[in-house]
């Protein structure tokens, strides 16, 4: 028994490990060493892990539960990226915004327009919105960037696509709203391009093995490119002279390189309100959250939700209403 302990020790001191090592995707660049950022893509797994092993250590009644509890407060705030618990805010709002990845209306593009239409919100971020996006009773709409458009009930007094490579695209526009201006900032991150059948394991150990190569091919020059696309987006934040919302579909999880460095200065609005599981992208039975909506803290967030009552896309809708004074 004391055998298996020390060899159950040892795993648990590799998992809190690799938990820390996620930490650090907020300082350290996929240029500079990808391999952390992959870790972001297992959080969820480790932490379950985590927290089966920490229960384990309590039933024994163990004094090294208090050391690896101890070390899990550190990941209180990661968690509630993935999972939140906030009681409901009783403030009014005053904006509503849902943002949707439409999959360039392969599930139905009357059904997407039709629920949008709906959601009666003030503005819609929409990704993968093939080849043109104006949704009924919104009268103002961006130019016709690929991937990425913005439907708006309020005037745009300006916009401008901002330099990206890769597939993906992102631009800013700033729209007027009760008396104010407000920048909003449409992202699409160059996406992996899976197919299902890439990630779904098989019995064969060298396929597998074979599988798992293709896959890092792909995730690490990714990475990369999402490293570049971020310097323009970031610029058009940092940059800019009104309060921001930046929102979309990012192709990252959280605790990521990228949820880092594009939500800097920035209140991730589930975070802040939301409750429950924050997983948007349904094509994988895996946890995934990549769709977001950030704001500066003078629009305050209200409420936040993922729709999951409607399945238009392999995304769900993500809805959020705010309050600006």
């Amino acid at each position: 028994m004391k055998f298996f302990k020390t060899i159950l020790t040892i795993f648990h001191l590799v998992v809190m490990l690799l938990l820390l090592g996620t930490l650090l995707n907020s300082i350290v660049s996929p240029h500079a060493f990808p391999y952390i950022n992959l870790l972001s893509l297992a959080f969820p797994v480790l932490m379950i892990l985590n927290l089966v092993l920490c229960l384990f250590w309590i039933i024994l009644l163990m004094k090294r539960a208090i050391f690896f509890i101890g070390l899990s407060l550190l990941f209180i705030l990661p968690v509630k990226r993935w999972i939140n618990w906030k009681s409901m805010v009783l403030e009014k709002p005053n904006l509503k915004v849902v943002t949707v990845n439409m999959k360039a209306g392969q599930l139905g593009r009357e059904e997407i327009y039709t629920y949008l239409e709906k959601t009666n919100a003030d503005v819609i971020f929409a990704q993968e919105y093939g080849s043109d996006f104006r949704v009924r009773g919104y009268e103002k709409g961006t130019a016709k960037y690929e991937i990425v458009a913005i439907n708006s009930k309020t005037r745009i007094i300006h916009q401008e696509k901002l330099d990206t490579s890769g597939n993906g695209n992102a631009f800013y526009a700033d729209i007027e709203f009760n008396g104010k201006i407000i920048r909003l900032v449409n992202v699409y991150l160059n996406p992996f391009s899976f197919e299902k059948k890439m990630v779904k394991p098989v019995e064969d150990f060298q396929e597998n093995k074979a599988k798992l190569k293709d896959i890092l091919r792909k995730l690490i020059p990714t990475f990369k490119i999402h490293q570049q696309e971020i310097r323009a987006i970031r610029k058009a934040v940092d940059d800019s002279p009104y309060p921001v919302i930046l929102a979309g579909d990012f192709n990252s999880v959280p605790n990521s390189y990228e949820y880092y460095e594009l939500g800097k200065g920035l209140t991730d609005a589930f975070v802040e309100v939301g409750r429950g599981s924050s997983t948007s992208f349904h094509e994988y039975k895996f946890p995934i959250r990549i769709d977001y909506i950030f704001t500066s803290k003078e629009i305050r967030p209200i409420n936040y939700r993922v729709d999951r009552s409607v399945k238009i896309s392999d995304h769900f809708p993500v809805i959020a209403e705010f309050r600006i004074d």
